[in-house]
């Protein structure tokens, strides 16, 4: 197969998604990779069809990877994971609206445009948990105490854009991460980034039944395949506080071999969720170490190709008033 994968320079160096697009070339399977955030993107230009079978996204959020995969996805390509969904997740304050008109336990969630507005919540409410709606990996989490708290932090919250705010969930200090990966689920334990403690590493814990099902009815009320779920253990129960699409799957067992092969099975499936099931019913647990998944060869390679890094120019193309086009990127020196 031949696939296309949008990284953006955060994760230029990271083993997720390099490790999962090495696995996938030493398969024999061909990976282009497009960093969007440091091309020239023409979006308007008509370029050759049926490039890549499927386009996957490893990005921060409200980079400008998102919108090319939207563009890939409106043309009728195969996206992983689904644009729409990885839009639902990445936009806090829509996810919550979502999250919680689907039954999910969600903390009760208020937007504002401006941080002043934030005087708004009642008092009531305190201690608050404030972040920005397209906030990634703990960035400018905020743990607010009072109202004259709030004061002092507006300065702070001036400059990140749409803010989320939700009422403070007492827990343990830490959080149950949980991944969804080929059909199973894999859960961790880590410090929260709001009770920074070095001695806490994260680690592989059992998954109740309970936190299991919860991160299964996320990945259908959101359309995801690939994801995290971050769980605080509250006094009334298990709370959803954040969704990742695409996350590192720290500490799954050969999780490049594991995220290769959902990749494959789901850029086959034309990105309709391979693994989906009904949001009553959780995804298999993995709570103890598994087998690494066989190696899926590629099924007209004859060798083992090379990852290309395209160049910072991709032609793009939707015509108005036609079927949908497929999108393909220009061809680029191999690296």
């Amino acid at each position: 197969m031949r696939l296309c994968f949008l990284v953006e320079e955060h994760y230029r160096h990271d083993g997720m998604p390099n490790e999962v697009i090495g696995q996938l070339t030493a398969w024999g399977h061909r990976v282009d990779v497009v960093r969007p955030g440091g091309s020239l993107l023409r979006m308007t230009e008509v370029v050759d069809t049926g490039a890549h079978d499927a386009w996957v996204l490893k990005t921060v959020s409200g980079g400008p990877g998102l919108t090319l995969l939207e563009a890939a996805a409106a043309a009728g390509l195969t996206t992983v994971n689904d644009a729409r969904s990885i839009r639902g997740v990445r936009d806090k304050a829509l996810a919550a609206a979502i999250g919680r008109g689907r039954g999910l336990p969600l903390p009760p969630t208020y937007a504002v445009a401006r941080p002043e507005s934030l005087r708004e919540i009642p008092a009531a409410e305190y201690p608050l948990v404030v972040k920005p709606a397209d906030g990634s990996s703990g960035r400018a989490v905020h743990l607010v105490s009072s109202p004259e708290r709030l004061e002092t932090l507006l300065p702070v919250l001036a400059g990140e854009g749409m803010l989320i705010a939700q009422p403070y969930v007492p827990n343990s200090g830490t959080d149950i991460k949980v991944y969804a990966v080929g059909g199973e689920l894999f859960a961790t334990e880590r410090c929260s980034p709001l009770h920074p403690d070095p001695a806490v590493r994260e680690r592989r814990v059992p998954l109740s039944s309970e936190v299991a099902a919860i991160a299964a009815q996320v990945g259908a009320v959101y359309g995801l395949d690939l994801y995290g779920v971050d769980v605080l253990l509250g006094p009334d129960g298990p709370v959803v506080v954040d969704v990742n699409d695409f996350p590192s799957f720290r500490q799954v067992p050969d999780a490049a071999a594991r995220v290769a092969r959902a990749v494959l099975g789901l850029a086959r499936a034309g990105g309709g969720a391979a693994t989906a099931v009904p949001a009553t019913a959780p995804l298999p647990v993995s709570a103890a170490p598994a087998p690494a998944p066989a190696p899926a060869p590629a099924t007209t390679a004859t060798a083992t190709a090379a990852p290309v890094t395209l160049p910072y120019t991709l032609p793009l193309s939707i015509p108005a008033q036609s079927p949908p086009a497929q999108i393909s990127a220009a061809a680029g020196d191999t690296v």
